[in-house]
Protein backbone atom coordinates (compact mmCIF):
# COMPACT_ATOMS: atom_id res chain seq x y z
CA UNK A 1 0.00 0.00 0.00
CA UNK A 2 1.43 3.39 -0.97
CA UNK A 3 2.43 5.43 2.10
CA UNK A 4 0.08 8.40 1.59
CA UNK A 5 -2.87 6.11 0.84
CA UNK A 6 -2.06 4.04 3.93
CA UNK A 7 -1.79 7.15 6.10
CA UNK A 8 -5.11 8.53 4.88
CA UNK A 9 -6.91 5.22 5.31
CA UNK A 10 -5.55 4.74 8.82
CA UNK A 11 -6.42 8.32 9.71
CA UNK A 12 -9.94 7.98 8.27
CA UNK A 13 -10.58 4.97 10.48
CA UNK A 14 -8.68 5.87 13.64
CA UNK A 15 -7.97 9.61 13.48
CA UNK A 16 -10.62 10.47 16.06
CA UNK A 17 -8.60 8.48 18.59
CA UNK A 18 -5.71 10.96 18.35
CA UNK A 19 -5.60 14.11 20.44
CA UNK A 20 -6.83 17.33 18.84
CA UNK A 21 -3.23 18.57 18.53
CA UNK A 22 -2.06 15.31 16.93
CA UNK A 23 -5.01 15.33 14.50
CA UNK A 24 -4.41 18.93 13.53
CA UNK A 25 -0.71 18.46 12.80
CA UNK A 26 -1.33 15.17 11.00
CA UNK A 27 -4.01 16.75 8.79
CA UNK A 28 -1.63 19.57 7.88
CA UNK A 29 1.14 17.12 7.00
CA UNK A 30 -0.81 14.39 5.22
CA UNK A 31 -3.94 16.03 3.83
CA UNK A 32 -2.81 19.64 3.37
CA UNK A 33 0.70 18.58 2.25
CA UNK A 34 2.42 21.27 4.33
CA UNK A 35 6.13 20.91 4.89
CA UNK A 36 7.55 20.22 8.34
CA UNK A 37 8.95 23.75 8.35
CA UNK A 38 5.58 25.30 7.50
CA UNK A 39 3.81 23.35 10.24
CA UNK A 40 6.56 24.12 12.76
CA UNK A 41 6.43 27.84 12.00
CA UNK A 42 2.63 27.94 12.18
CA UNK A 43 2.57 26.09 15.52
CA UNK A 44 5.65 27.61 17.12
CA UNK A 45 7.41 24.27 17.56
CA UNK A 46 10.58 22.82 16.07
CA UNK A 47 10.73 21.05 12.75
CA UNK A 48 12.07 18.00 14.60
CA UNK A 49 9.08 18.17 16.97
CA UNK A 50 6.70 18.08 14.02
CA UNK A 51 8.60 15.17 12.48
CA UNK A 52 8.52 13.22 15.74
CA UNK A 53 4.80 13.92 16.23
CA UNK A 54 3.94 12.67 12.73
CA UNK A 55 6.00 9.51 13.24
CA UNK A 56 4.34 8.97 16.62
CA UNK A 57 0.90 9.39 15.03
CA UNK A 58 1.81 6.91 12.28
CA UNK A 59 2.87 4.42 14.94
CA UNK A 60 -0.30 4.96 16.99
CA UNK A 61 -2.56 4.57 13.93
CA UNK A 62 -0.73 1.42 12.78
CA UNK A 63 -1.01 0.04 16.30
CA UNK A 64 -4.78 0.45 16.20
CA UNK A 65 -4.90 -1.30 12.82
CA UNK A 66 -2.71 -4.15 14.10
CA UNK A 67 -5.23 -4.72 16.89
CA UNK A 68 -8.54 -3.98 15.15
CA UNK A 69 -7.90 -4.68 11.44
CA UNK A 70 -10.68 -2.32 10.34
CA UNK A 71 -8.85 -1.04 7.24
CA UNK A 72 -7.96 -4.59 6.21
CA UNK A 73 -11.57 -5.74 6.64
CA UNK A 74 -12.88 -2.68 4.78
CA UNK A 75 -10.49 -3.34 1.89
CA UNK A 76 -11.56 -6.98 1.63
CA UNK A 77 -15.25 -5.99 1.77
CA UNK A 78 -14.69 -3.38 -0.94
CA UNK A 79 -13.03 -5.96 -3.21
CA UNK A 80 -15.89 -8.40 -2.61
CA UNK A 81 -18.48 -5.77 -3.51
CA UNK A 82 -16.51 -4.89 -6.64
CA UNK A 83 -16.52 -8.54 -7.72
CA UNK A 84 -20.26 -8.82 -7.02
CA UNK A 85 -20.89 -5.69 -9.10
CA UNK A 86 -18.84 -7.07 -11.98
CA UNK A 87 -20.62 -10.42 -11.87
CA UNK A 88 -24.08 -8.94 -11.58
CA UNK A 89 -23.40 -6.34 -14.27
CA UNK A 90 -22.34 -9.07 -16.66
CA UNK A 91 -25.41 -11.14 -15.86
CA UNK A 92 -27.58 -8.11 -16.59
CA UNK A 93 -25.65 -7.38 -19.79
CA UNK A 94 -24.21 -4.13 -18.43
CA UNK A 95 -20.93 -3.12 -16.92
CA UNK A 96 -20.60 -1.03 -13.76
CA UNK A 97 -21.29 2.16 -15.76
CA UNK A 98 -24.50 0.78 -17.26
CA UNK A 99 -22.94 0.26 -20.68
CA UNK A 100 -23.87 -2.84 -22.69
CA UNK A 101 -20.97 -5.31 -22.50
CA UNK A 102 -22.42 -8.31 -24.27
CA UNK A 103 -25.50 -9.75 -25.81
CA UNK A 104 -26.01 -13.23 -24.40
CA UNK A 105 -26.79 -14.73 -27.77
CA UNK A 106 -23.72 -13.13 -29.38
CA UNK A 107 -21.37 -14.13 -26.57
CA UNK A 108 -22.66 -17.67 -26.35
CA UNK A 109 -23.57 -17.30 -22.67
CA UNK A 110 -25.27 -20.37 -21.40
CA UNK A 111 -27.77 -20.86 -18.64
CA UNK A 112 -25.04 -22.81 -16.85
CA UNK A 113 -22.68 -19.80 -17.06
CA UNK A 114 -25.35 -17.51 -15.64
CA UNK A 115 -26.12 -19.97 -12.85
CA UNK A 116 -22.41 -20.12 -12.04
CA UNK A 117 -22.24 -16.36 -11.84
CA UNK A 118 -25.28 -16.21 -9.59
CA UNK A 119 -23.85 -18.95 -7.39
CA UNK A 120 -20.59 -16.98 -7.06
CA UNK A 121 -22.56 -13.84 -6.17
CA UNK A 122 -24.31 -15.84 -3.45
CA UNK A 123 -20.97 -17.12 -2.10
CA UNK A 124 -19.47 -13.63 -2.09
CA UNK A 125 -22.55 -12.21 -0.37
CA UNK A 126 -22.32 -14.81 2.39
CA UNK A 127 -18.59 -14.10 2.85
CA UNK A 128 -19.31 -10.40 3.05
CA UNK A 129 -22.03 -10.89 5.66
CA UNK A 130 -19.65 -12.98 7.80
CA UNK A 131 -17.05 -10.23 7.54
CA UNK A 132 -19.49 -7.56 8.65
Amino acid sequence: MDKIYEQTMLFDFYGELLTEHQRSVYIDAVYNDLSLGEIAEERGISRQGVHDLIRRCDKILKGYEDKLHLVERFTRAKETVREIQELSGTVAGENFHGEQVFRPEAEGRTEEDLRGRLQRIGELSRELMKEL
